[in-house]
């Protein structure tokens, strides 16, 4: 009995263990943030800036590989092994107890062409890396943009939900005194579950928006997020000669187009350079064994040995160069049209986005003057109202227009923003959203 009275009172102290940590993380506070602080945070807990980094490194390092073939190289060996006959070994050089060998590259032009074409990577990989915290930048505000509008919209559902209920009320006592048909009370059931739907949808969009926040800015899994209503910190230049040639310098797709047309260069050049000659240094000291028996076959046996001198190779016939000049050559037409394409698919770009932009400001103004309008025909209908000439259903009806003007206006404005940090990453000017 007292072992069940143990269990008992352990499984009751856990509960109230458990209900006690729950309370506290339903008190704990939620955070505030602003959309340059969300972006910060951001940038610094991204995972795929971190794989870009680690991508960088990768070509900084594989690039080293070609470099180092033209520092000196020193590499220390043995090459003793049991010899009957004439003392030599499969790869030519003499059987040693001990050797050292030094190699240098001088003259290789192939083979440096394509340390510059690595080295031309390397910048590559670093506008890779501009690349994906500009992505996150963007993933980043959208999201809080849109949770500001999804919230704000929450509140006016709310408040449309409300109004749909004095509504339904209203008609429903005036069909039981007569006054309506029954097809009024069914349409003032639908309004009320549309509202409902709506609500519904905005309230699993915000818990969407949130999750992806926290995940983004390395916040804790359940912790509370809370946002300011805000607009773009920075704008776009909309003159569309200034737009263009910040694109032209700053596009990150047109950098990694024109990086990739130098660095075929380089592989060219380098490749044409194969009819050149090749110099290299090489230097071997070797240290030989008496019982190889090279005092028998040779007129002087000598143990300690060095060789210094340059190996050098004039092509006189090489189809292997011819070959891979082609291929260089075809390789750097071809960066060449995908460099030409691209300024035009930017030009073309930023004179589209430039125009949305444009485009969302108007729809933005015709949107906060329907709403103007509609505010100013509810307060003349709440005048007479108070009056006594107006029904509360004709009021309340206004009341639900005015919240889907103002859903309207939240969505031009939401629209309006994502077009100006479209224009932004396009133009390369997506700084200026931490400014």
């Amino acid at each position: 009995m007292r072992g069940i009275m143990r269990v008992g009172a352990a499984v009751v102290a856990g509960m109230l263990l458990a209900i006690s940590g729950s309370a506290q993380e339903a008190s704990a506070p939620p955070i505030a943030l602003t959309l340059k602080r969300a972006i910060e945070l951001a940038l610094q807990n991204s995972k795929d800036i971190q794989v870009a980094k680690i991508q960088a490194s990768v070509v900084d390092k594989a690039a080293l590989i070609n470099k180092a073939q033209f520092m000196p190289n020193v590499y220390a060996g043995s090459g003793l092994g049991y010899t009957y006959g004439i003392p030599e070994t499969p790869g030519g050089r003499a059987p040693a107890i001990f050797n050292v060998t030094y190699t240098e590259q001088v003259i290789n032009e192939p083979l440096r062409g394509q340390g510059k074409e690595q080295q031309e990577q390397v910048k590559a990989q670093k506008v890779l890396l501009e690349d994906a915290r500009n992505s996150v930048i963007v993933r980043t505000a959208s999201a809080y943009l849109e949770l500001v509008k999804v919230r704000h919209s929450a509140e006016l559902l709310q408040k449309e939900q409300a109004s749909a209920e004095k509504i339904l009320g209203v008609v429903q006592q005036r069909a039981n005194e007569g006054y309506e048909l029954p097809v009024e009370v069914t349409r003032a059931q639908l309004t009320r579950a549309q509202v409902a739907q709506r609500l519904l949808q905005l309230q699993g969009r915000d818990d969407e928006l949130e999750m992806f926040l926290r995940s983004q800015c390395g916040l804790a899994p359940e912790q509370q997020i809370e946002v300011t209503p805000e607009d773009l910190p920075g704008a776009a230049e909309q003159e569309g000669a200034n737009l263009i040639a910040s694109a032209v310098q700053n596009n990150t797709e047109l950098r990694l187009a024109q990086s990739d047309v130098q660095a075929k260069g380089f592989r060219l050049t380098g490749e044409k350079r194969g009819y050149w000659p090749t110099l290299e240094v090489v230097s071997v000291y070797s240290l030989l064994g008496r019982f190889n028996n090279y005092d028998q076959y040779f007129n002087h046996f000598q143990r300690n040995n060095y060789n210094l001198g340059i190996q050098a190779q004039v092509p006189i016939f090489s189809p292997s160069t011819r070959a891979n000049v082609a291929l260089a050559q075809t390789n750097l037409l071809a960066a060449k049209a995908s460099f030409a394409n691209k300024q035009n698919q930017v030009n073309s770009d930023v004179r589209r986005k430039t125009r949305r932009v444009r485009e969302t400001d108007a729809g933005k103004e015709v949107a906060r003057l329907e709403l103007q309008l509609v505010q100013q025909d509810l307060a003349q209908l709440q005048a007479r109202f108070e009056e006594g000439k107006e029904s509360l259903q004709v009021v309340e009806k206004a009341r639900l227009d005015e919240n889907e003007k103002w859903m309207a206006l939240l969505d031009a404005s939401f629209e309006r923003q994502q077009a100006q940090l479209d224009l932004l990453k396009t133009a390369g000017q997506l700084d200026k959203v931490l400014q």
